[in-house]
């Protein structure tokens, strides 16, 4: 899927446990999402974890939230389905890429650049 046009990037980082595959290549797992600049909503998402299944189970649980909402409905998923042992460094990634975002619109609202945002329903689209 080639990248939309005005789309944004988020990335988020977190050490992964000892005795995890990935480990043996990162020290870290990382995190990142794509996401359109009206809603926030996530279109894309990959991680790197070692597994093409595990990277593509990952991204299927995150698309279509909007970090308008937060991010306590995609750390609910990954909790609730996932149960590899990098579930804590995936969740620290995603607090990591959602710190990000919240800088992102705090210095747009500083910047006088703050937009309405129309209300859109809550969980995946």
């Amino acid at each position: 899927m080639p990248v939309q046009p005005q789309t944004l990037f988020w990335v988020g980082h977190a050490k992964l446990p000892r005795g995890m595959p990935a480990q043996s290549v990162y020290d870290t797992l990382g995190l990142a999402v794509e996401t359109d600049p009206k809603y926030f909503v996530i279109l894309r998402a990959s991680c790197t974890l070692a597994t093409a299944h595990g990277q593509e189970f990952i991204s299927s649980l995150l698309i279509g939230f909007s970090l308008l909402d937060g991010i306590e409905g995609p750390i609910r998923v990954i909790q609730e389905r996932y149960f590899g042992k990098g579930k804590n460094a995936i969740i620290a990634a995603l607090k990591d890429l959602y710190q990000d975002f919240l800088e992102y619109r705090m210095g747009r609202e500083d910047e006088g650049g703050r937009r309405e945002q129309p209300s859109r329903p809550e969980g995946p689209a």
